[in-house]
């Protein structure tokens, strides 16, 4: 059983990693759950993950989120092979 979250990208933020040889470049990204704007998702959302915060690093080109839009973030238990 896991948990869905409802996240908003609120700032992205581009990085250059001059100490890699191929200059890479990525991208750091800031979450936070959403709140109470009045529809009945959001109060859904807001009553179940009232604060939340989340940043990642991204440096794959292909994966890109939009700051203002939201996004479903699913958590669920890895469960370890034997």
């Amino acid at each position: 059983m896991g948990v869905r979250a409802k996240f908003r990208c609120n700032t992205e933020n581009t990085k250059v990693w001059n100490r890699r040889v191929d200059g890479a470049i990525s991208r750091e990204y800031e979450f936070s759950a959403v709140y109470d704007d009045g529809t009945p998702e959001n109060q859904r959302y807001a009553k179940a993950t009232p604060v939340g915060r989340l940043t990642i690093t991204v440096d794959n080109p292909a994966v890109v989120f939009d700051p203002g839009k939201d996004y479903y973030l699913d958590l669920v238990e890895v469960v370890q092979a034997d």
